[in-house]
């Protein structure tokens, strides 16, 4: 018997769950299996989304939702809770009783993406936003030992900067620094964070969240002065095939 799966979050347009799920479950011949974008204005008509789909088995839950749907949920995984975001959402159903369990898989599929591209004088890192993702980001640079400061146009407590904080010489001082703003994403693709560029150099490493587009005005900037960069894309890639793992965690994988 087939299931249900989707992406909860507003706006869609930018995603490209639906495609590489459909693809996924053709390839491996889950015929029956479905993944359908949900676009949820607000957390909590995510209740009444899974009432009315009873098929419904997971989500994946992206910008505005990360956080704020953390409230309707039955079960949150500890470190999801820890970095106050959730991703990914199981729903289990048994009778007519429904669970719901979060789950964040940005720390995985960071993890998973930035560990090839980290040389040793990658030690200081900036994270370029203060939400979900930029939290589940920390997590990992934490977990590997890597200091890091927040940038936020507001910034409120003392491991925050504002944009000011990016002159020449910061930049020089910073190595590794992740944009996890949706700055530059489609369709708004001429903007960029505002920072020192021309002090990046072939020590950098600019990591971009966004993969839509392939280059964003932030690694094509960093490129023009010699930074390493890389998108979101495989970061992603992994993010949906622990998703999986989450949702059909009896399934055969051999």
């Amino acid at each position: 018997m087939g299931k249900l799966y989707g992406l909860i979050g507003y706006p869609l347009d930018h995603s490209w769950s639906k495609k590489y799920f459909e693809k996924k479950f053709e390839s491996e011949g889950l015929n029956g299996f479905n993944y359908k974008l949900f676009p949820v204005h607000l957390s909590k008509d995510l209740i009444l989304l899974v009432q009315n789909n009873p098929g419904l088995a997971g989500l994946n839950v992206t910008i505005p939702h990360k956080q704020t749907v953390i409230k309707y949920l039955n079960v949150i995984e500890a470190s999801a809770s820890e970095i106050g975001a959730v991703n990914c959402i199981r729903i289990v159903r048994v009778d007519n009783e429904i669970t719901m369990m979060g789950y964040n898989t940005d720390t995985y599929g960071f993890e998973m993406a930035i560990k090839p591209l980290l040389m040793p004088h990658h030690s200081r890192a900036l994270i370029l936003g203060t939400g979900g993702s930029a939290n589940a980001v920390a997590w990992v640079l934490k977990k590997l030992g890597i200091e890091f400061m927040f940038v936020s146009r507001r910034p409120y407590d003392c491991n925050q900067v504002s944009y000011n904080f990016l002159s020449t010489e910061n930049i020089k001082a910073f190595p590794l620094i992740i944009n996890a703003t949706p700055v530059g994403m489609y369709p708004n693709i001429s903007f960029v964070p505002q920072m020192a560029y021309e002090a990046l150099t072939s020590d950098h490493l600019l990591f971009d969240l966004i993969y839509n587009p392939t280059e964003s005005g932030f690694l094509i900037s960093g490129k023009k002065y010699g930074a390493q960069i890389s998108n979101g894309l495989s970061m992603l890639e992994f993010q949906a095939e622990k998703s999986w793992e989450i949702w059909e965690p009896n399934l055969d994988r051999k």
